[in-house]
């Protein structure tokens, strides 16, 4: 199949169309990733650790770092829809692949949830900034973006690229107006005082903390689950989980050092509380009007929409992967007949997301999408571990040093993290767990022995020289402005220990 794509494979299988390049699959993992946990729980854990929050927030990025290239090296060897699913049926065994994409699954319907939710509360804060109050629940808001959302991923992955580059550079258009306009709102001295509250987080707490904000930093694989759809995928794939940890480092540490600026030590707990914590920080600061209408438009229509557009774009295909493996029912494997796009798949999700939307709970739907995360990345680096001793021969464009000891390193941080969890989403996620396992069982058991993988599925050729240095200077570029945006957020948590 060439790198263009097409809409079907020789084989019996049904192939995606590869329409992504680079900036799709960074845009799409970031869009994933920067939204609902940044600007709601993420936010809170500011509330409670004052500046101190950079300290977990680069722990979150730390831990992140290994696990991001050992996806890197899967999807760049196997770029297969499905990622951590595929992975983990290959190197572990079918059942722990269908646990990861399984778990893979509600965690970013519980983003998306998620998402939706604090979309209602910032598209609210806009009417609130000149003191009108909007007589709409928030679930019924939630919902009604949610329907456009679903429509919107049915039509065709062409038009989610689109948006996505859309929503990314509006939310960075209106972050960077929005930062301008409050760096004369920052106070210094908010970085050099604690919380009184601070000292009695202890150890637990402060690694429930960094639960928290890592759980901003899940998703950072995201493009590897449209490893059919991405142009290339054995250099874009790796290339953007090089830099999806540090973006999202970058965009969390700006927006929490903002945040710290703004509010002083005796208002963090009212941020702590709050359900959309930055415009509560505006508002504890007396700052209302069109900064805090700017604040809550980039963050429902950019990073909130962003979030919303990738993380329900992306579910889908972990759906229709699995249906086409016979893991699960085979109508999830159903394109649309003008779209091309898993639309059976798309619809149903669509309804569960509703229902947690239903729950009205943000503490809720953001432990139990970190349940999932946690869950199903310790299979994936088992998967990457696997591999390894499964496939020596398998050709692999980018591969990861220290795979020995990174890969159980990364596992037991990972299975501690696990332990910090709410019992009612723990509880939901085990549930989720033994009812997928039971579908499991029944479609293996009726439809016996899945069809061997199509390679032409995945079948990569080397790009023309020309658009092989296109893409060079273009991961260039975007190499260049993370590392600039790394140095310059921990610069800015430097500067006032230095003045």
């Amino acid at each position: 199949m060439s790198e263009q794509g097409s809409s079907t494979a020789q084989s019996g299988q049904t192939a995606l169309r590869r329409t992504f390049g680079l900036r799709e699959a960074i845009t799409i993992t970031a869009g994933t990733v920067i939204g609902v946990g940044l600007f709601t729980t993420g936010g809170n854990i500011v509330g409670q650790m004052g500046a101190g929050v950079i300290f977990a927030t680069f722990i979150a990025m730390l831990i992140s770092v290994y696990p991001a290239l050992l996806y890197g090296e899967m999807g760049a060897a196997l770029p297969y829809a499905g990622g951590t699913y595929r992975y983990a049926s290959l190197g572990i065994g079918r059942p722990f692949g269908f646990l990861a994409g399984w778990n893979f699954i509600i965690s970013l319907v519980s983003v998306t949830a998620g998402e939706s939710l604090a979309f209602a509360y910032y598209f609210k804060t806009m009417f609130a900034a000149f003191g009108v109050e909007l007589p709409v629940g928030d679930t019924v808001l939630a919902c009604v973006v949610l329907v456009a959302f679903i429509i919107t991923n049915v039509c065709g992955v062409q038009i989610t690229g689109r948006l996505q580059n859309g929503f990314m550079f509006f939310f960075w258009g209106v972050a960077i107006i929005w930062f301008v306009t409050m760096i004369p709102n920052v106070a210094l001295p908010n970085f050099v005082e604690t919380p009184d509250f601070l000292s009695g987080m202890g150890v637990g707490g402060f690694i429930a903390a960094v639960a928290m904000i890592w759980w901003c930093f899940a998703g950072f694989e995201t493009c590897c689950a449209m490893g059919e759809e991405i142009k290339y995928p054995h250099l874009n794939i790796p290339r953007a989980l090089i830099l999806s940890p540090f973006i999202i480092f970058a965009v969390n540490a700006l927006f929490q050092w903002f945040l710290v600026g703004l509010v002083p030590p005796e208002g963090l707990a009212a941020v702590a509380e709050s359900s959309a914590p930055y415009a509560e920080a505006m508002m504890t600061a007396g700052i209302l009007g069109f900064p805090l209408l700017l604040l809550a438009a980039g963050v429902a229509f950019g990073g909130d929409f962003s979030t919303m557009n990738a993380s329900q774009a992306v579910p889908p295909r972990y759906l229709f992967t699995m249906a086409r493996d016979d893991s699960m029912p085979r109508v999830f494997a159903k394109l649309h007949p003008r779209f091309q796009t898993p639309y059976v798949a798309i619809l149903t999700l669509g309804v569960i997301t509703v229902l947690l939307v239903a729950t009205g709970s943000l503490v809720y739907i953001s432990n139990l999408s970190l349940f999932a995360d946690l869950f199903y990345y310790v299979i994936g680096i088992a998967a990457a571990f696997g591999l390894r001793r499964k496939m020596p021969g398998l050709k692999r464009p980018f591969k990861v040093p220290g795979v020995m000891v990174g890969a159980p390193v990364s596992v037991v941080i990972y299975l501690v993290m696990m332990t910090q969890l709410v019992p009612e989403a723990l509880i939901t996620g085990v549930v989720w767990c033994i009812l997928g396992l039971v579908m499991f069982g029944v479609c293996t058991k009726v439809y016996g022995k899945p069809e061997e993988l199509d390679p032409a599925l995945v079948a990569t050729s080397e790009p023309p020289a020309a658009e092989r240095a296109k893409m060079d200077r273009e991961f260039r570029i975007w190499t260049i402005a993370t590392v600039v945006a790394v140095v310059v957020a921990i610069a800015l948590y430097a500067l006032p220990m230095l003045l």
